[in-house]
């Protein structure tokens, strides 16, 4: 089937998302979709003398309504501050920078964002800050020997960089002034205000996520685990529901109170002589915290975008408004962009694309 086949196909759908989706409706890329039969405007070409070329970011301010913030005088500590953490990694950096670009672009108040950059194997500040110079950032290090002896195989040998880990460690790296964090993966695009992510209530429980109880619960961990009532007795008195771990609010006071990085490291040691599960690091966060998880609207994780357009396996958009779209998943939107095998939803991530130039 031709790609024009397969985009006529999705381009309806998405169409339909647009329409009925406040937070979609003066989404720019919906314009790109109706200027264009494809996608080859977006394609970038990376500058042949650096590997990382991103241009620079357009200047964002806040909205009038903001409290005012000079930029000089804000920190960390900040209360009034929305704290976003990402990794930054080679691999996915150009969706980290995406990811970043489209938070801005549709923040009411972007100058009151502040980012954590977690990093393992290089000093990406200076990039950072030539693609986005107005940005309150801080990049923090992320030692790979803290989990290596952790991870166990996994069946995908993406899911086994210790990086995927930092997430457990946020309490820890982040100062201690920080008492809440939006934790988001580096393969999807904002569409909407965060700020209304950030305010959402956690009640009585350290994280909220989008929760998935239709989903089968079972698969994530092995005929071992669940034959073992020393293992599956863990979701006793619980409703256990899939939840994904590329978006999520974190209440970064109880983490630390409650010590669930020790108790996430367990289950993960318990791994390594039991093999209870084979999906890398989200197992444990459901072992963890499955079943007493504050639900968040699906609209702030439109997730399982990550299909393959060579396999046939391209991915539509599920039903109802979205604010966040995320390409979990093997096929990340890059990767087919510059094969120029996108899937059709690839025209909603480019964008914000900031790699490279335009030809």
């Amino acid at each position: 089937m031709s790609w024009a086949m397969r985009f006529s196909g999705f381009f309806s759908a998405a169409m339909l998302m647009i329409i009925l989706s406040p937070s979609l409706q003066s989404f720019h890329p919906a314009e790109a979709i109706r200027s264009s039969p494809h996608l080859d405007g977006y394609i970038r070409q990376p500058d042949p003398q650096n590997r990382f070329s991103f241009r620079k970011a357009s200047p964002f301010r806040n909205a009038e309504q903001c409290r005012p913030n000079n930029r000089t005088l804000t920190t960390v500590c900040d209360p009034s501050l929305v704290h976003v953490a990402l990794t930054l990694d080679l691999e996915y950096l150009r969706g980290s920078i995406a990811a970043v670009h489209s938070i801005l672009q549709h923040s009411l108040c972007p100058e009151n964002i502040f980012f954590h950059f977690l990093v393992s194997d290089t000093n990406l500040d200076s990039l950072v800050q030539s693609t986005f110079p107005q940005l309150n950032f801080k990049v923090y290090y992320f030692d790979p020997n803290i989990v290596r002896n952790l991870i166990s195989t996994s069946v995908r040998q993406a899911l086994e960089q210790p990086l995927n880990y930092a997430r457990n460690y946020l309490a820890d790296l982040l100062e201690t002034c920080v008492n809440r964090v939006i934790y988001l993966d580096s393969d999807l695009v904002v569409v909407d205000d965060i700020s209304k992510l950030w305010s959402t209530s956690l009640g009585s429980r350290t994280i909220g996520a989008p929760e998935y109880c239709h989903a089968n619960f079972s698969k994530y961990f092995t005929a071992a685990f669940w034959s073992d009532h020393r293992f599956a007795g863990t979701f006793e008195g619980r409703r256990p529901c899939y939840f994904n771990t590329g978006v999520m609010v974190m209440d970064l006071v109880r983490w630390r109170r409650e010590g669930y990085t020790k108790r996430i490291e367990r289950w993960m040691e318990v791994q390594k002589s039991a093999r209870i599960y084979e999906l890398g690091s989200l197992p444990p966060f459901l072992l963890v915290f499955a079943g007493h998880v504050a639900p968040i609207e699906h609209r702030w994780n439109q997730h399982g975008l990550g299909g393959d357009n060579v396999k046939g396996s391209c991915r539509d958009l599920h039903a109802g408004p979205v604010s966040l779209l995320h390409w979990s998943g093997s096929g990340k939107p890059w990767v087919r962009l510059d094969s120029k095998r996108p899937c059709p939803l690839e025209a909603l991530w480019a964008p914000f694309d900031l790699y490279g130039y335009t030809h």
